[in-house]
């Protein structure tokens, strides 16, 4: 099988929502209206009531109450807003996957996200490519999922979805792996390269020649979101530590570990958006 022939299945290829495309397209911008994207928000009422609960969540603990679009993304700001926006609309694009538990794989993907979006600022990197990034790393999981779901069932069996070894079990039966199909699915969507490129490259990214810093950063980060899929213990996660990696971008084991918070409190308030 090619990734041709995956996306050439129908159910393969979800559409991703016009305001998330837009704001997608918006990282390759000097400047955007934030006017301008209070309006395109508006017109999705369920984006809308997500940005407005998070607005007014005790995350964020506003001394009045916020009621509209307009006021969300002035309080919360242009770069908070689209980095939620595409989030929640990725979510929505997979209403259901056949074998794959989405609340599990989506929260995983958001703490993935945070993850690089902190490892991208100790490295002076985009943070919020980084988190985006982050997010849409593993999303060929879900067209693997949702086009050859039977196949799909048969890796299952052989190792969970989110296990580190699924990308060699994936390559070596299917001939590609989620990260391709995700690069593909990013290309074929018309996201910045950067982000196609980083998908692509994250899981060995030290194997490609000159590095992607992005994909770099979320390979580690994926690294750290692991453990509480599989439960690793703080040693077992030492041991796996991506030392190589980490050292092409400045960090150590003892920074990464000790000195990140934990993903939950990263995450805090954003899992609103997942909903």
């Amino acid at each position: 099988m090619t990734l041709e022939d995956l996306f050439d299945n129908p159910t393969a290829l979800p559409t991703a929502p016009k305001v998330v495309q837009e704001l997608i397209a918006s990282f390759d911008k000097a400047s955007v209206s934030t006017e301008d994207i209070a309006k395109k928000v508006s017109l999705d009422p369920v984006l809308s009531a997500k940005l407005l609960r998070l607005a007014n969540s005790a995350y964020y603990n506003v001394s009045r109450s916020i009621g509209t679009v307009e006021d969300a993304v002035l309080m919360l700001g242009f770069v908070a807003v689209r980095t939620l926006v595409i989030s929640s609309g990725l979510v929505n694009g997979f209403k259901s996957v056949t074998g794959l538990d989405l609340t599990d794989f989506w929260r995983y993907s958001m703490r993935t996200g945070v993850a690089a979006k902190w490892i991208a600022k100790k490295t002076r990197d985009n943070q919020e490519l980084a988190f985006t990034i982050g997010m849409m790393h593993a999303i060929g999981e879900l067209v693997i999922h949702s086009a050859i779901p039977a196949k799909a069932a048969e890796l299952d069996g052989i190792v969970p979805a989110l296990d580190e070894r699924r990308l060699a079990v994936e390559k070596e039966t299917l001939g590609f792996c989620y990260a391709d199909a995700g690069a593909e699915l990013a290309r074929r969507w018309q996201f910045p390269a950067a982000f196609s490129d980083a998908i692509a490259a994250f899981p060995a990214p030290l194997e490609r020649g000159a590095v992607d810093r992005l994909a770099a950063i979320v390979h580690i980060a994926a690294w750290r979101a692991r453990p509480q899929q599989a439960d690793l213990s703080s040693e077992e996660l030492a041991a796996r530590f991506p030392t190589a990696v980490a050292e092409v971008l400045g960090l150590d084991a003892e920074t990464v570990i000790d000195d990140m918070p934990p993903l939950d409190e990263l995450a805090a308030g954003l899992d609103e958006m997942m909903k």
